[in-house]
């Protein structure tokens, strides 16, 4: 069992996908849930098309293979916030 932070929200710790309103899709570990922001800690992040690869694609292989950490912190602004999931919940079939 891992830490509980009872003020960091529940998906403290938890790897997540934080879809934007843009082309850009964020995963990492969910680290604190503010009013104004979602810190992400060992994240990774695409856009969509990047490599020929779509945000629904990137996920689906980050779900079944895991994520190449490319920033030790993130913080994705609540305004570019358009859903937040866990990544355990993404299916790994494609589509």
């Amino acid at each position: 069992m891992g830490t509980f932070h009872a003020d960091s929200g529940p998906l403290h710790g938890i790897t997540v996908v934080v879809d934007t309103h843009g082309a850009r899709v964020y995963i990492g570990r969910c680290h604190e849930e503010r009013p104004e922001e979602v810190v992400l800690l060992d994240a990774d992040a695409h856009e969509d098309g990047a490599d020929g690869c779509t945000n629904a694609e990137y996920t689906r292989r980050a779900a079944r293979f895991g994520v190449w950490k490319r920033w030790d912190r993130v913080a994705v602004p609540r305004a570019e916030i358009a859903s937040i999931r866990r990544l355990g919940d993404v299916s790994q079939a494609p589509r």
